[in-house]
C-alpha cells in the first residue's frame, strides 16, 4: 500500500507544527525544511485549516499553528481526510473498475480486510505519539 505525497506532506506539516508549538510557523519554513514545493504545502495547509487541524493567522507576523492538541489528532483521521477512497485495487472503485474477475475473485475481500487492519493500526496513534523521542535502539523498522 502506498499513500499519496499529499498525505505525506500533510503528516509532515502536522509533525513540524507539533514540534514548534511555541510560535507561529510560516508555510515557507515548513516547505523549505522538508524540501517540498511551497505551492504543494500551501494546498496542504489550506486543507488542514479547512478541516480544523491548523489555524492560520494572516498578516505581516502571521503564520500557522496547530488548532488542536497533538493528542487529539488521530493519524487515521488525517489519512482518511487525505486519502478518502483508499482504493488499493481497481475493484475498490465502482466507477473505474474494469476487472473481468470481479464476480469470481476473492482478492477484494482480502485486500479490504488488509485495509481495515492498516487503518486500525493508524487509529491507535495520535500526533502526540509521533512527537515522542524515538527509543534509543538499533532496530530498523523497515524490513530488508
Amino acid at each position: 500500500m502506498q499513500l499519496t505525497s499529499y498525505t505525506d506532506y500533510s503528516l509532515r506539516a502536522l509533525l513540524y507544527l507539533g514540534g514548534h508549538r511555541d510560535r507561529l510557523v510560516t508555510v515557507t519554513e515548513i516547505s523549505e525544511h522538508y524540501g517540498v514545493s511551497r505551492n504543494h504545502m500551501v494546498k496542504v495547509i489550506h486543507n488542514l485549516g479547512a478541516n480544523g487541524y491548523v489555524q492560520t493567522v494572516r498578516g505581516k507576523s502571521g503564520g500557522v499553528r496547530l488548532a488542536k492538541e497533538p493528542q487529539d489528532i488521530k493519524i487515521s483521521d488525517v489519512v482518511l481526510l487525505t486519502e478518502p477512497h483508499m482504493e488499493i485495487q481497481e475493484c475498490f472503485s465502482r466507477e473505474k473498475n474494469t476487472c473481468p474477475l470481479i464476480d469470481d475473485c476473492n482478492l477484494m475481500g482480502v485486500f479490504y480486510k488488509a485495509r481495515q487492519g492498516f487503518m486500525s493500526v493508524l487509529d491507535a496513534y495520535t500526533l502526540a505519539d509521533m512527537l515522542k523521542p524515538k527509543p534509543d535502539n538499533k532496530t530498523n523498522p523497515i524490513p530488508s
